[in-house]
């Protein structure tokens, strides 16, 4: 890769979501916006390398995008006022329109936009990760280990549900954005939670995936600095990132928490997570904030056996209240476990047993037989384990459930 193509991916990266954001303003479409954009992309990779970076590359990207656009709505016969509206100006130079609310408005409006509940999960995540983060349809692809074309449908099936759904391409009005903030938050953290516990294929941390997930994160910050779910957000993600390295060994087999060399913790990471939540807990801390808080417990402990066991189940218990989920139930059940002993942990998770929510995961026969087994019962917890083997969906973890089952025969 030569100097002028990572330096055209590297400003892509950084600026794709105010160009994008800035060309959906001037048209008010928001597909033609996106396509535009990336028109230009393909044009810089072509050019730059050939006739050297240009002076203003990011005011080269959005001339050049804008001259995209006016020519696919020339091309449609689009109405005039649609012309003119985005060849005002097309010439002079970028900086012109780098006003600082505005360009805050276009990238938190882009974000809502990709964000929007008529969208599917799936394809919301793809929308951001393309038009807020950057990423090509290839590097979404390779990190949730799908066929590009996958991607590529399921971004353009979600340009095609906004335009049906005339989502406007504006911020939402302060009422409407509280309540949509979530879906954004929620589509953040499921980015962040495919790369740091891959539920497929070989590799259990897809740090690349998990660091784009932060980033956006800080994006979201920049542009609504008051939000304190969103600092809750990203110390929970760096927080929990600061055990990336020591979460799997030499050869990228996974170390549970009890056995992790502590001092291979990321403590910048740590430092960054634990700033961040001291800006979400002045105003009471939602979801994430509790959390980042238990992941704060962990970080700030030497060791398994001093971790404030019982602080971690207060913050569980809180957690439960304000966002019940039986995930968040077993969770408790193995603090629970570590503060009084498995057989008190056991009797909460034998109550969430029948939630059909825990159907499709291999966490509960996995935490089950852990209680199992350390309570001496090898004939029950070798039968959980073995049903958690064969639930599991990532390999290596299934190859370290295969082991615990072999250790119990």
């Amino acid at each position: 890769m030569s100097d002028a193509t990572r330096a055209v991916e590297a400003i892509w990266r950084i600026e794709s979501a105010r160009i994008v954001g800035a060309l959906a303003r001037y048209t008010g479409d928001f597909a033609l916006a996106e396509d535009a954009a990336q028109e230009a992309l393909a044009e810089a990779l072509v050019a730059w390398p050939r006739d050297g970076q240009p002076a203003n590359p990011v005011g080269w990207l959005m001339t050049t995008a804008k001259r995209r656009a006016i020519d696919t709505i020339r091309r449609a016969g689009v109405q005039r006022e649609k012309y003119e509206a985005i060849a005002h100006d097309q010439d002079e130079a970028y900086a012109d329109d780098l006003d600082v609310e505005r360009i805050d408005d276009d990238v938190l409006a882009l974000m809502f936009v990709s964000c929007h509940p008529v969208l599917s999960k799936e394809a919301r995540v793809a929308l951001t990760l393309r038009v807020v983060g950057g990423l090509s349809s290839e590097e979404i692809a390779r990190a949730f280990l799908v066929p590009v074309p996958t991607i590529q449908a399921r971004i353009t099936r979600a340009k095609k549900t906004i335009a049906a759904a005339k989502v406007p391409f504006e911020v939402p009005s302060p009422d409407e954005r509280r309540q949509r903030l979530a879906g954004v938050l929620n589509v953040l953290y499921l980015i962040f939670t495919e790369g740091s516990t891959a539920t497929s294929g070989e590799d259990l941390i897809r740090t690349d995936l998990a660091r784009e997930a932060r980033r956006l994160t800080r994006v979201l910050i920049g542009v609504l600095p008051d939000e304190p779910e969103a600092y809750g957000l990203l110390a929970l993600m760096e927080l929990t990132a600061s055990r990336f390295p020591a979460r799997t060994d030499a050869t990228g087999d996974p170390v549970l928490l009890e056995d992790q060399d502590r001092t291979r913790w990321d403590q910048g990471a740590v430092r960054r997570g634990l700033a961040a939540l001291e800006q979400a807990t002045p105003r009471g801390l939602g979801p994430y904030g509790l959390q980042a808080a238990i992941a704060a417990t962990h970080a700030t402990a030497d060791s398994v056996e001093t971790t404030d066991w019982e602080r971690i189940v207060v913050l569980y218990e809180a957690l439960g209240r304000i966002a019940p989920n039986p995930i968040v139930d077993l969770n408790r059940a193995v603090a629970v476990a570590m503060a009084h002993g498995p057989l008190r942990g056991l009797e909460i998770v034998d109550r969430i047993a029948d939630d059909k929510r825990l159907d499709h995961t291999h966490l509960l026969p996995t935490v089950r037989g852990e209680l199992l087994r350390r309570l001496g019962r090898t004939v029950e917890a070798r039968e959980e384990l073995e049903r958690a083997a064969g639930m599991c969906t990532n390999e290596r973890e299934r190859a370290v459930l295969r082991q615990k089952v072999a250790d119990l025969t």
